[in-house]
């Protein structure tokens, strides 16, 4: 290597082509040996005239290709090249190219000499390098003489050779054969282990499973039994009480018989109305039997419904299976407080109560509905683009900012339960830039804090409407920021600036800055310690610091393709990502592994929203859709479509919308979502 100067700016390494390389003949050492009789009489011997190896290979190139002379032609200087090379050099030139001596094409003479020269020049190399059998066929070539007695020798050796070479050959294959099937054998007999003991798992959980659901039977067995006792005893009052009535109403109509005609009569109309109300008690008897038996039906229905999302993600299910099952083998089930509104259930796994409870809460749920919407753009900005909406800490109001450089704030209560066809914020405030994120204080309820396309983190008080603190240190666009969920009054940022920032309200300046390698696209606290925080950027990564130590970070997780958009925290020890690789991630940062990774929705360059809670994660999509995972499952649990509320849109713009933001609220299965066209629902779970 070698740089060369380009006159300005810094150097550029260049590659210098190397000159061709020279073939050498090595000088044998002078030697008797060397000057054998054997020799051929017209070889010259080598060292033994002025003739140098070296001095020759290099008569032996042509100046002009630089390789070994072809067609030896000399010219009227004296100077020998190959036909070809010369000749093409004349059709553009008229002079020699080692002396530049006018020259033309009736100048050139066949160069003999030197054409025998590289003759015995080929032979010798031939000799030199070639291998016994390429020297004999180049020896028959040359004529050779060789009696029949020796070539049926050389027969019979080669033959015995081939035979030899064939059974090393068959040997060699053999072993290959042997090694290959002795590893398949010992795979299959791994394989085979873990199946017989995965049977044996299932066969374990098979008894349990029936011994508790023949508890659950007989449990069930008995409520009925004390449930129809207690009817039989109400029955019997009911007529021990008839009989009284029957007995009261004897005596009288015995006593009303002397009075006349006109009592006997009333009597008779009371006991007609009597009889009307027996009859009209007993019809909602009769409704409500055939109301048990509906929900009966109801009932059934799901449990159909349920049994067919399991066969659907049966592969899914029997992986998570196996997997709580496998490591949670030898785990006792720690001892639970003993109730009496709980069934006793010894030994039952640990796993297999862990996967009961995923597969209970991954078939509960078959489809997200609809339960209120609402529009979040207005006449003053067309742009409606929702890119953060986020719940306050007691789940009673909720924010939503974007593009339209406003920060809303709507009660829950009121939009749900209060149709309208436009829903008002109870609070405004404007600002100066569009919004990228919203976080809410877990501590102070009236607090907000909100990250602009300017770079700026401004602290809200939402009662008073006014900004409490603004931070100005971040040079580009600030893409995320986060309060903590311990320490009330940290919060961080991240920008594009490369840089990750820890600000305290009350302080002016950051207190910490971490330089990073690339944008930063997402921050997010720990829920369990303001310590530690997760950072997803440009490079395909997510970085988990220590505050404490912000030299390197704790671990660095990688697996996915493009940028990590968002990072959420389903525990402490759990984290979720999403990326515009069109998947999502989850990561277990106690252990530093990969726990699986979600696929389904399609994601390539927008913000699309992320949201978790402790079993769900819930994300958007550039179809305009909202997917729901399970966080056991790779593959969505159900999925919600927008459609447009404006039936003259063009099928263009139809397909250009996306949803934008998504936000759990707390565990319920009730979740805000919006989309690039501002419109806002509140969807829930359901089966």
């Amino acid at each position: 290597m070698e740089e060369v100067s380009t006159g300005t700016g810094p150097l550029v390494p260049a590659v210098v082509k190397p000159e061709p390389e020279r073939e050498r003949e090595p000088k044998p050492k002078a030697s008797p040996s060397s000057f054998s009789a054997a020799q051929h009489p017209d070889e010259e011997p080598e060292g033994g005239s002025g003739w140098g190896s070296e001095e020759l290979d290099k008569d032996l190139l042509c100046p002009i290709c630089m390789q070994t002379i072809k067609d030896a032609f000399l010219t009227v200087c004296g100077h020998s090249f190959c036909y070809m090379c010369i000749v093409i050099h004349l059709r553009n030139k008229s002079d020699c190219p080692c002396c530049s001596h006018h020259l033309t094409l009736h100048q050139l003479f066949p160069n003999f000499l030197l054409d025998k020269l590289l003759k015995k020049a080929s032979a010798r190399q031939i000799s030199r390098t070639a291998s016994p059998v390429e020297q004999f066929r180049h020896a028959l070539q040359q004529g050779c003489e060789v009696s029949i007695k020796e070539l049926d020798t050389l027969l019979s050796l080669l033959t015995d050779k081939k035979r030899k070479m064939e059974q090393e050959e068959a040997e060699r294959n053999m072993q290959i054969l042997l090694t290959f099937l002795h590893h398949l054998r010992r795979q299959k007999i791994d394989e085979l282990n873990e199946v017989q003991s995965d049977l044996q798992f299932i066969k374990e959980d098979i008894t349990s499973v029936e011994r508790h659901r023949m508890e659950l039977y007989r449990a069930r067995d008995k409520y009925s039994v004390k449930l129809h006792m207690l009817g039989d005893d109400s029955s019997a009052r009911k007529s021990w009480s008839s009989s009284m009535d029957k007995n009261s109403s004897d005596l009288i109509s015995s006593s009303l018989t002397a009075r006349g005609v006109m009592a006997t009569r009333n009597l008779q109309n009371k006991k007609a109305d009597g009889k009307s109300q027996v009859t009209s008690q007993g019809l909602p008897r009769k409704d409500a039997l055939s109301g048990s038996e509906s929900q009966h039906i109801n009932q059934s229905g799901l449990s159909v419904a349920r049994k067919k999302r399991v066969h659907a993600q049966f592969s899914d299910l029997q992986e998570c299976y196996l997997q709580k099952r496998r490591q949670l083998a030898n785990k006792p089930l720690s001892q639970q407080e003993k109730d009496k509104s709980i069934i006793p259930r010894e030994g039952y796994n640990e796993g297999l109560a862990d996967f009961q409870s995923v597969l209970t809460t991954f078939t509960r749920y078959s489809r997200l509905r609809v339960i209120a919407e609402l529009r979040h753009g207005n006449l003053v900005h067309s742009a409606n683009i929702v890119s953060s909406i986020e719940f306050d800490r007691d789940d009673e109001l909720f924010a939503t900012a974007g593009v339209s450089r406003c920060i809303k704030v709507f009660d829950f209560s009121t939009v749900v339960n209060e149709p309208a066809d436009m829903h008002y914020p109870v609070v405004e405030m404007a600002t100066r830039s569009k919004l990228s994120c919203l976080s809410w204080n877990n501590f102070t309820k009236n607090h907000i804090a909100s990250s602009d396309y300017e770079g700026i983190v401004t602290v809200w008080d939402v009662i008073t409407r006014q900004s409490v603190m603004e931070y100005e240190e971040h040079e580009k666009r600030a893409w995320s920021v986060d309060f903590s969920r311990t320490e009330p009054s940290m919060l961080v940022s991240g920008s594009d600036d490369y840089k990750v920032k820890v600000w305290c309200t009350n302080q002016e300046a950051s207190v910490l800055n971490i330089d990073m390698k690339a944008n930063i696209c997402c921050v997010k606290y720990n829920p369990g310690s303001s310590n530690y925080i997760a950072v997803g950027s440009a490079d395909h990564q997510i970085h988990y610091y220590d505050l404490r130590n912000i030299s390197q970070p704790l671990h660095v997780f990688s697996g996915h393709r493009k940028a990590v958009s968002y990072v959420k925290f389903l525990s402490n020890n759990e984290l979720a990502s999403a990326s515009t690789d069109s998947t999502l991630r989850l990561w277990d940062v106690k252990e530093n592994l990969p726990v699986r990774t979600f696929r389904g929705h399609t994601n390539e360059k927008n913000f699309v929203g992320l949201t978790v809670n402790s079993e769900y994660i819930a994300c958007g999509s550039e179809t305009n859709e909202v997917f729901v995972y399970h966080k056991e499952i790779s593959r969505p649990v159900t999925w919600h479509k927008f459609s447009s509320p404006d039936s003259h849109d063009a099928d263009d713009e139809v397909a250009s919308y996306f949803i934008s933001a998504v936000c759990w609220k707390s565990d319920s299965p009730t979740m805000l979502t919006a989309n690039s066209q501002g419109t806002i629902k509140v969807l829930v779970l359901a089966a």
